[in-house]
């Protein structure tokens, strides 16, 4: 018990009585009551975080399918309306209902074949080109782990231009020789990289170096070719500066059988590209062979890259700016980034072709257009991915 004190004195126990009972000491029962205690219910369940993360999308849901398709059709259309020679908007789709059904056309002859001669096969080639060169560019950035990769990083392009020179300036009458020149000069140049790589070490750094090994090389090649005949240097930088000359079917056609099977090949594997991601000691825990499975994709998009290069020349950025936009918007899940990869490359370099033949008299080289967009955003993202690398 306390001692009767003075009244400062007094105080003075109350507050070495409460502090005790704050220790633990026990608290007398009529004082109990006065103690903050705790609600069962707050007790016996943990606070849950609100989330703020959205969950990663890994597959590629029907809406979002459908809604690429329709605004590939919706481009497709509108740059089949559009053109140089004014044929009205109403006419051209009336033309296309006609084809469809069987009914009377609008157009006259001569503009029935503008459409169907010119304008839709340079619409289409351009989103074959397109499709096939972003599904490469998303499928090289999943395989080397680097943002920045593109299409063209095995030797592809360099061994496709030094083809294309080598065509022009010894038989610049065999003008028809120059797109499978360039088609097998593309496929060299990867297969030199690939065994470059290969006899280095088994690394997908080693094969990178490989890469820009060879590339080097070749370009030596080309500039060397150019110097021997200097009359043809605007004609193979016209080629390299990209472009859709089309007066017929023949070039889609000819691209269409390798772009398909390969973007047929990269959206089957692009699971076990995801595993990949995650390490090769995980995929092969998992019973996979990671380097077949490399092997596999990288000849599916060197396969695409050169049939692309073949009948378009060097187109850039498309590689890089579609799966980064693909990726901002729908996860970097490749079973979602792939297809959509097509379809965005499609969208992309249609309107890319329409600006080149639209916005000027005289049409642009159409390197320079997909420059002029895909410049700024490589900018963007070699900032973004400043302090990720290793």
């Amino acid at each position: 018990m306390l001692r009767a004190e003075p009244a400062d004195g007094r105080r003075t126990a109350r507050l070495e009585h409460a502090d005790r009972g704050a220790r633990g000491t026990r608290v007398p029962a009529r004082r109990r009551h006065r103690l903050p205690v705790e609600p069962a219910h707050r007790r016996s369940r943990p606070r849950r975080r609100r989330r703020t993360r959205r969950r990663a999308v890994t597959r590629l849901r029907p809406r979002t399918a459908v809604l690429a398709t329709l605004v590939l059709l919706a481009v497709l259309v509108v740059a089949v309306v559009l053109g140089a020679a004014d044929l009205g908007w109403q006419r051209v789709l009336g033309e296309i209902w006609a084809q469809l059904t069987g009914g009377m056309s609008p157009l006259s002859e001569r503009e029935a074949a503008i459409v169907w001669q010119l304008r839709v096969p340079r619409v289409l080639l351009a989103a074959l080109v397109g499709a096939a060169l972003a599904v490469a560019g998303a499928t090289f950035q999943g395989v080397f782990r680097n943002p920045l990769a593109d299409p063209y990083l095995l030797g592809s392009s360099a061994g496709a231009g030094m083809a294309a020179t080598l065509v022009v300036v010894l038989a610049p009458a065999a003008t028809g020789w120059v797109q499978p020149a360039a088609f097998a000069g593309a496929l060299g140049g990867v297969w030199l990289s690939w065994l470059l790589g290969r006899s280095a070490g088994s690394g997908t750094a080693t094969l990178l170096l490989a890469g820009v090994a060879v590339g080097a090389f070749l370009a030596a090649v080309q500039t060397f070719a150019q110097q021997l005949n200097t009359e043809t240097i605007r004609q193979v930088y016209t080629w390299m500066l990209g472009g859709f000359a089309v007066s017929g079917w023949h070039e889609v056609l000819t691209a269409l059988p390798y772009i398909a099977l390969a973007a047929l090949v990269l959206c089957v594997v692009a699971r076990p590209l995801d595993v990949l991601a995650l390490g090769d000691a995980e995929a092969t825990s998992l019973g996979m062979r990671p380097g077949l499975i490399r092997a596999v994709v990288l000849a599916a998009a060197s396969l695409a890259t050169a049939a692309a290069v073949s009948v378009s020349g060097l187109i850039g950025f498309v590689g890089i700016v579609v799966p980064h936009l693909v990726r901002l918007l729908a996860g970097g899940a490749h079973r979602v980034l792939l297809p959509l990869s097509l379809a965005g490359g499609a969208v992309f370099l249609v309107v890319a072709d329409q600006v080149a033949r639209t916005v000027l008299p005289g049409e642009l080289p159409l390197g320079v257009v997909t420059a002029f967009t895909g410049a700024p955003f490589f900018v963007a993202v070699l900032r973004s991915s400043r302090g990720k690398a290793t």
